[in-house]
């Protein structure tokens, strides 16, 4: 930096700092003290006046006197040097290109952009593969696919005047929301070819807010037509009226060479080969000092040296002159792989094909075409083994140099083992997501539809005598639905199971979380791995370096998927599949060199990189960072696409160019000699609305990195940290937390885990859940009456739109010991805010009927009401109206008949026609009424008559309890600081400050020294301060209000700035002898509520098996008395209470035992003994009598020996 500016810039700050000196003396003795690099610090003030003094005035100072001065001194000079490091001021709103990029990227965007992709490109891709059915019965028969396109959602209904619906029409009747898939066919009929365009093959669901769905681009008013929420993500599917969520998906990267050490400590390269054809795994391995090829197809391991002879590699020198170059030390390894080849007495490629294709596991069933051993070994090396190296007219060389790239990485492995590769570093891995997963499932659908289409088709043709010409468009229609029903069951269950592509997968597919707005958006962001949960191993469980600015470090959850289950960070995007070919052409231009015309010494130089796109080797380039650096420069003047990513690896002699799908990657500032690209008039124009952030793309100023070439730059965090070696900036540090773990305030303030709990609590924090949450008619559905936006906000909670839809309240809490029911964690409530609302919540629950029919004719009916002979209902009916269903707005008690329902007892058997058909009573109904079980009364919220796709009617209920907070209820801060509330007290006994303000909410103060949440205080200082000025503050990680400017509002408004009162005792009225701290922070109400959980029970119902009382709340069970309750009671020597709780008061149970024989009689009969002569009573446990007799009937027989007690 030039120093003349430099100067001019400190100067500049100088005079404003004395100017503010001069405003804030007044102030200057009661501020809190400042920190030594804040620009108005009022010690400056004194400091100057004293220097200015000492020249006039010549006095003796006492030693104390020349220790301030030199203090003072010593301050201005401090001032000043910190005045001119301090860097030039650029654009400080460098933030505002955070909501520009979530308006085209991030959070939900990526699920949408992927299924977009999907339906737009790689459904054309997968017809292309498949385009061609023909018959084997006719040859001149064929049908080709030409096109294909799905088509905007539309009802099944075929007499329906409008064919449109929207989601929630679906959410209510139980419908899917799907769109026709459309595809253009030519194919003959007879003797000619016809063309069709727009035949139906088939549905698809539509995910909600993509380009196929109704809601895109569509305005707040129209939106609210449509009853949907304009805050709503989308990004998830509506399948038979339930919410699903297509989870992202954590894979190993596929094509790519993966170094790792087994069991048996042998080194393995490993390469997971995935093409549009098959999808197989190749390794290397070294075992017995020599190097073999494996694979699924081949029975034995063959050596690395035949395979790469069998392929045209003929010459021992060659070959090693391929693996190892000229270096000595991987020769020596390398030697015995080579010696075991001539022991083999394998020399030319014939005798090595031969050799191989002994080797070969023949896999056809049904062809009868006899082949040599050597076309087997050709086909399976050229097709099989590596499959994604591509073999063109037997030219083998990139496969060649592939297994020896492999062989090579092998041997180095094993003389250094720091090049082992880490499978949990996050360039390793790719994110499936939606879109990738339903291409694997249309494929494996589309290829099984093709193929029943074929045999159906050779099953007409065979007929020799057909009325009319076969035309195969009947056909097509008759089989669309195995698609339909195919993506129907995989996302309603959530399990692919894909036989071609042998994969089995569960739980792909979650119901969406609407416990509140965080949840949901939190569900869209999680990323669940397919490690299994069982095995405590703790490296994939780690936090990766890796993942910084990739994964939020905060958000996992606790115990035993803890950090198998991540969550994405708020800026990230996953990119989907680019093309290659435009790529490869630009490598080529740009000086990389084919592998043909290099010999192996030349490709092992050290100044020779392999260049290597997407796993495969394209060839080498001697100048690697001038080839880089090309790259780079194309992609940011959008030559190439910004998701290209390119980095030299350095240990391996490597440039590796990514344009795969699945890489997370994040977008940073670009910095070009020592100096941020992006300048302050940018920013404006992205105010101002002239610039997007596509334009900041377009313009060279910000590109997207993923993990691996972040490990090639260097970022800084803040502007102050560019150096001249610098080659990116972060955009906002707090972009490095996700959007759940981004609502707690001060979050660096606080020790880890505290974060790391407040992010699974926050996603159970009852609020507001939509806009049209009063529309909707869910399981369950819980609503806070009065949500407040919180005092204390993170830039985050503005971004992702919390503080429209909040889930909680701003409570004036006191941290104070009161009454001994705070005592661990508990919570002392104000009864008084309990009248006023405080954390008050609606609970809404669904209760849904079918009117079925039946295939016999019969049907379900709803009945009137049975009434008595005064013609009053009977209280279990009093709420029914007279059409059978009761009316909203009643109020219904436990054991209260909502629906009076009755279904036909002989569903499937013939009705009597001779007996008065179906108006007859011949089949009898039972009645089958729908009765309400909660413990507590409630309101009929909503009743909604409708009729499904089916055409069966659907009665829906929604069922409304009011609830207060109650002891036992569980709240907490955004802090991980959860609660119970412990008692509730009147407000006359609360203590009170001077305004005559009584807190809501009395916290323990031994919350805070083993927690170590200083992030609350800080909350508390900032919502007061906010308060008393007016306006909210914000708590946003690594920034955020400073608490001397917090202090300096609480100070000028006549509080102590530490934010601490001075109370009084509601109880004596006499001053509290402490300071209390005493402020708002933000509380919330979470789902686990006493009501839903208390239970208890004297007597009720037992199991049909063993009679034992039944287990569970729902079932009316009993508490179990344990193993470990059992122990201690017989530590206690309570036998009788022993007895009493295991046996009498659960299943208790005469016997009869004969002495004579030991065997179970009857009373006053043994059947084995033929007499009555010895039976004698027996009290035991049931399960005990049931126990002998399972035994007697697997032909073991327990004698009961009894003895005179």
């Amino acid at each position: 930096m030039p120093p003349k500016r430099r100067g001019g810039a400190a100067a500049r700050r100088e005079r404003a700092a004395t100017t503010t000196n001069k405003k804030d003396a007044s102030t200057a003795d009661i501020s809190p003290p400042q920190g030594p690099g804040s620009t108005d610090a009022p010690v400056a003030a004194p400091a100057a006046t004293a220097n200015s003094s000492a020249g006039h005035e010549k006095e003796v100072m006492t030693i104390d006197e020349k220790v301030e001065r030199l203090i003072k001194s010593y301050c201005v000079n401090y001032q000043r040097k910190s005045e001119l490091t301090k860097p030039i001021p650029t654009a400080a709103d460098k933030w505002k290109l955070l909501p520009a990029f979530l308006r085209v990227k991030g959070l939900v965007k990526q699920h949408i952009d992927s299924y977009n992709y999907f339906v737009d490109v790689d459904m054309g891709k997968i017809i292309e593969a498949n385009q061609l059915v023909t018959s084997d019965v006719d040859p001149n028969f064929y049908l080709k696919y030409i096109g294909i396109r799905v088509g905007f959602p539309q009802r099944i209904d075929t007499q329906a005047a409008d064919k449109t619906y929207t989601p929630h029409e679906c959410r209510l009747r139980d419908m899917t929301y799907a769109g026709n898939i459309y595809v253009d066919i030519e194919y003959t009929r007879g003797r000619n070819i016809v063309r069709r365009r727009g035949v139906h093959i088939g549905r698809i669901p539509i995910m909600l807010r993509s380009s196929k769905c109704i809601l895109t681009n569509k305005s707040e008013e129209e939106m609210a037509k449509m009853q949907e929420c304009p805050l709503d993500p989308g990004g998830y599917f509506i399948v038979k009226g339930t919410e699903k969520v297509i989870l992202v998906q954590e894979q190993l990267s596929k094509n790519r060479i993966i170094i790792e050490e087994d069991s048996k400590e042998q080194m393995i390269a490993n390469v997971t080969s995935s093409t549009h054809e098959r999808k197989s795994k190749s390794y290397v391995i070294h075992k017995k000092h020599c190097l073999y090829l494996k694979h699924n197809s081949l029975t034995e391991d063959i050596p690395v040296v035949i395979a790469l002879k069998a392929m045209g590699m003929s010459s021992d020198q060659e070959i090693s002159r391929l693996v190892v170059g000229t270096d000595e030390e991987l020769f020596d390894l390398f030697a015995p792989s080579l010696e075991e080849a001539a022991q083999l007495k394998l020399f030319t490629q014939q005798q090595c094909l031969t050799y191989i294709g002994q080797r070969v596991r023949i896999a056809r069933r049904f062809s009868n075409v006899r082949r040599t051993a050597v076309e087997e070994a050709l086909e399976i090396l050229s097709q099989v083994v590596l499959a994604h190296v591509p073999v063109t007219e037997v030219d083998f060389m990139p496969k060649c140099v592939y297994i020896a790239v492999m062989a090579r990485r092998v041997l180095q492995a094993l003389i250094d083992p720091s090049l082992v590769d880490d499978r949990d570093y996050l360039g390793n891995k790719r994110l499936e997501l939606a879109g990738q997963l339903l291409s694997l499932l249309f494929e494996d659908l589309f290829k099984k539809f093709n193929s029943d289409l074929k045999l159906n088709i050779d099953k007409v043709l065979k007929k020799p005598n057909r009325a009319q010409e076969f035309d195969v468009h009947n056909q097509l229609v008759c089989h669309s639905d195995n698609i339909t029903q195919g993506f129907v069951r995989a996302i309603s269950t959530g399990n692919w199971s894909l036989k071609r592509f042998k994969m089995e997968r569960a739980g792909v597919t979650h119901i969406l979380s609407r416990l509140s707005y965080i949840s949901a958006l939190g569900m869209m962001t999680r990323i669940s791995s397919q490690f299994e949960k069982t095995r405590k191993v703790s490296g994939p469980r780690a936090l990766q370096p890796s993942q910084w600015g990739m994964l939020c470090p905060s958000d996992t959850p606790e115990g035993e998927l803890c950090g198998l289950v991540k969550n994405l960070a708020l800026m990230t995007h996953i990119t989907t599949d680019i093309d290659e070919g435009p790529i490869r052409n630009l490598a080529f231009t740009l000086g990389c060199e084919d592998l043909i015309t290099i010999t192996g010494e030349e490709m092992y130089d050290t100044n020779t990189f392999l260049v290597t796109l997407n796993g495969l080797i394209i060839g080498a380039t001697r100048r690697a960072e001038r080839f880089v650096r090309s790259m780079r420069m194309m992609r940011r003047h959008g030559r190439i696409s910004e998701f290209v990513s390119i980095y030299i690896d350095y240990k391996r002699n490597m440039v590796n160019i990514s344009s795969d799908g699945g890489r997370v990657c994040r977008p940073v500032i670009i910095v070009e000699n020592g100096k941020s690209r992006v300048e302050d008039h940018h920013i404006q124009a992205l105010v101002a609305g002239r610039l997007k952030f596509d334009d900041f793309l377009r313009l060279g100023l910000v590109e997207y990195l993923d993990v691996n070439e972040e490990n090639d730059s260097l970022i800084a965090a803040y502007e102050k940290d560019i150096t001249k070696l610098t080659t990116h900036l972060e955009i906002e540090p707090f972009t490095l937390l996700g959007a759940v773990a981004g609502l707690i305030p001060y979050p660096h303030h606080n020790q880890s885990p505290r974060n790391t709990y407040q992010s699974a609590m926050g996603k159970q924090a009852i609020g507001a859940i939509a806009y049209n949450q009063l529309n909707r008619i869910d399981t369950l559905l819980y609503l806070m009456v009065y949500p407040q936006q919180p005092m204390v906000k993170t830039k985050t909670i503005e971004l992702i739109n919390y503080d429209k839809l909040p889930a909680g309240q701003n409570a004036t809490v006191a941290v104070m010991s009161y009454s001994g029911y705070d005592i661990e964690d508990a919570l002392v409530i104000n009864k008084s805010s309990l009248d006023r609302g405080f954390g008050r919540c609606q609970t809404m629950r669904k209760y849904s009927a079918m009117i079925r029919k039946y295939p016999n004719g019969t049907y379900d009916r709803v009945m009137d009401p049975p009434l008595d002979q005064n013609g009053v209902a009977p209280f279990k009916y009093d709420i029914l109206d007279a059409d059978g269903l009761a009316s909203p707005g009643e109020r219904v008690h436990p054991g209260q008949v909502y629906i009076n329902k009755e279904s036909p007892i002989n569903t499937t058997g013939e009705i009597g026609i001779g007996l008065g058909g179906m108006h007859s009573d011949v089949g009898g109904y039972k009645e089958t009424p729908m009765t309400y079980r909660a413990p507590e009364p409630a309101y009929i919220d909503k009743v909604m008559l409708t009729t499904s796709e089916t055409d069966q009617t659907l009665i829906k209920f929604l069922i409304r309890q009011t609830r207060r907070p109650e002891l036992g209820d569980k709240f907490s801060s955004r802090h991980g600081q959860k609660g119970v509330c412990g008692i509730i007290v009147k407000q006359q006994d609360l203590p009170f400050n001077d305004s005559g303000i009584s807190p809501d909410i009395i916290m323990n103060p031994h919350g805070f020294p083993s927690r170590m949440t200083v992030g609350k205080m800080i909350e508390l200082l900032a919502g007061k301060a906010g308060v008393l000025k007016g306006e909210l503050q914000y708590g946003t990680a690594f920034g955020g209000s400073k608490i001397e400017d917090m202090s300096r509002i609480l100070i000028e408004n006549g509080f102590d700035y530490s934010g601490k009162d001075c109370l009084t005792s509601g109880i004596t009225g006499e001053p509290i002898s402490a300071y209390i701290f005493f402020g708002p922070i933000y509380y919330q109400k979470l789902k686990h509520m006493v009501m839903d959980k208390m239970h208890a029970r004297a007597i009720g119902p037992r199991t049909v098996l063993t009679r034992q009382p039944t287990e569970g709340r729902s079932k009316d069970g009993g508490l179990r008395l344990g193993e470990m309750e059992r122990d201690c009671l017989i530590g206690y020597g309570a036998s009788m209470l022993m007895l009493e709780r295991l046996m009498l008061s659960s299943d208790v149970f005469e016997i009869y035992v004969c002495e004579e024989c030991g065997y179970l009689g009857y009373k006053g009969w043994c059947q084995y003994c033929r007499s009555s002569k010895r039976i004698t009573p027996l009290r035991i446990p049931y399960a005990c009598k049931l126990l002998f007799q399972e035994m007697q009937a697997m032909n073991i027989f327990p004698r009961l020996v009894l003895e005179q007690a």
